[in-house]
Parts: C-alpha cells; structure tokens; sequence
C-alpha cells in the first residue's frame, strides 16, 4: 500500500515586484537560461491557462526527462504543476509556485512540492529528499538573481548562430554531431571524450577541448537528441568566463542539401572578466572573446560534418 506524500516548501524574498517573478516562472522556454537544473523543455500541449511541458534537468548529478501539467493562474500570481510521466525513482510529484507581494519592489517565493518515491523505498525517497532540496534552492537562487537584475546594467547574455550548408544527406550531418564519442578523433580542438548514454537520446558529455594556446578547458554538457532535426545542449561544467552556456544543433533538410545550424546562448560571469582579460576588459570584450571562441570551435565541427556527409570521410 502507498505511504503519504513527502510535503516540502523552500522560499525566498526577492527585492522585485511579484509580477516579475511570475514572468520567469510562466515563461519556461527560458528556463535552461536561468535555472541550473532545467537543460531544454519543450511545449506538448498549450492553450490559455494550461499546458503539458516535457523537461530534460539533472538531480543529484543525473539526467533525467519527465511530461508535467501545468495550470497557470496570473491573477493568484501561482504555477500549480504536476508530473504526468515521472522517472525513475519518482512515484509521484507536484506542487507550486507562490508568489506573494510584500511590497510594489519586494515579495515572497515559495516553492512547494509534494512526491513519493517508487514503492516507497527508503534509499530512493533519501535521494528524492536530496534533489528536491537541491534543485529548489538552486532555482530559487537563480530566480532572486533574475528577477532583481538592475535596470541598465550591462546585458551579460549573448546569443548568436553560425550556418554550414551542406550537400549531403542529413542523417549523416546528424550522425557526425550525435557520434560526439568520436570527436576526438575526428576535431582537431577536442582533446578527449567521455559520453555516458544510459537512455537513448539523453547524453552526458565530458569533454577537453584545446584552446588557441595549446592548454586545454574542460567542460561537461547534458544533450537531448531529437533525430534528425536538433540536438539541445547545456553545460553544466562551464569556463570561467560564463555563467550560463546552452545551445542547439538544427539541421533542416532542403531539396539541395542540410542548413546545418550551431546555435549559442551564453551568461557571461562578469565578475571574471577584468580576472581573465585584463583590468580594462569590460561587457563587450567578454562577448567577443567568447563569440570567437565558440563561434571557431562550431564552424570547425561544421565544416567537418560537411566533409563527413558529403565524402563520407
């Protein structure tokens, strides 16, 4: 028989008017950007008030993807959510978002949750209690820092893409980017992989990557692969100068050939800009230091797909 329901509540006060935290909680397709936990999410279902969102997130370490229903009341300024398909250990999980004005400029918000774990197992409820803690104070974090962004500060996000066109079929290009076990030997700026795929399409990739100086950066992603149209990313393990790193692989397919599409968006972590590019770095210099770095790294990786998918070497 099913025991009770875990009941827990995390909160936090936020110098920012309810409704700008309630616009961050709505509006989950920015969620990767934001929340460290959240790598993609994708609308299943979507109408006035209600939606049906898959979530691909790590806890405690670990990939995950899940489908939760969620009913959106703007008025109650509350996100009420509930899992529909959970994963393994989860039996069942719910709860909300609950936003409460203090003040014009200040509020309250409280992250509820309700779950079991699979029969009620003791060391699976354990690693529940831990990742439901972790996860919400993460989020919540993330939120605070969000919602009470300084108006006029400097933008730290950057997004920009690059496109290949290739004359190729594009189950190849796909293959070429999904394949990314054999990057090391196929890119020249990647040092050494480590790719851990314990369910088809959700990846865990390390990797070393070399710089122009010939050292090496270390970074490891979460990939979510749809065949044969995209791959989403996160980094989870970033360098120093980013915050945030999430991307897209797109391919789109034409009666000539593939669009193949890198596609970044990038948190700069200001307070490491002046520490790794000099006392007179400011926002900008950040941005095209890593807008070329990344932008190279991405070109390099097309071009050789290009190759790949067109004389399939």
């Amino acid at each position: 028989m099913s025991g009770k329901n875990r009941v827990v509540e995390h909160k936090t006060t936020i110098l920012a008017p309810a409704e700008a935290a309630y616009h961050i909680i709505a509006n989950v397709t920015d969620w990767p950007r934001i929340f460290p936990p959240t790598v993609h999410v994708e609308y299943v279902e979507q109408n006035e008030n209600e939606e049906r969102i898959q979530i691909w997130a790590t806890a405690n370490g670990e990939a995950k993807t899940w489908t939760s229903r969620r009913v959106l009341r703007p008025r109650e300024l509350r996100v009420d959510f509930r899992q529909e398909k959970s994963q393994s250990p989860v039996a069942a999980m719910g709860g909300a978002w609950v936003i409460e004005p203090i003040s014009e400029a200040r509020s309250l918000v409280r992250l509820l949750h309700d779950y079991r774990a699979e029969n009620d197992d003791p060391e699976k409820l354990s690693w529940l209690d831990k990742a439901v803690d972790r996860n919400s104070k993460a989020e919540l974090a993330a939120l605070k820092l969000n919602a009470e962004l300084a108006a006029g500060a400097a933008d730290p996000v950057l997004t920009f893409e690059d496109t290949v066109r290739i004359d190729g079929r594009v189950a190849d290009v796909f293959d070429f980017i999904n394949e990314c076990q054999l990057w090391a030997e196929r890119l020249p700026h990647v040092a050494k992989v480590v790719l851990t795929e314990d369910n088809p399409g959700l990846q865990l990739l390390e990797m070393d990557t070399r710089t122009k100086d010939g050292s090496t950066h270390s970074t490891k992603s979460v990939r979510v692969c749809f065949p044969h149209t995209r791959i989403a990313y996160k980094q989870i393990e970033v360098p120093l100068l980013m915050s945030v790193h999430i991307g897209q692989w797109i391919f789109v397919a034409g009666p000539d050939g593939v669009d193949a599409t890198s596609r970044h968006t990038v948190v700069i972590n200001e307070a490491n800009v002046t520490k790794l590019l000099g006392d007179t770095a400011v926002m900008a210099d950040a941005k095209k230091f890593v807008r070329e770095a990344l932008g190279t790294n991405s070109l390099t990786t097309l071009e050789h797909a290009k190759k790949y998918a067109e004389t399939g070497n």
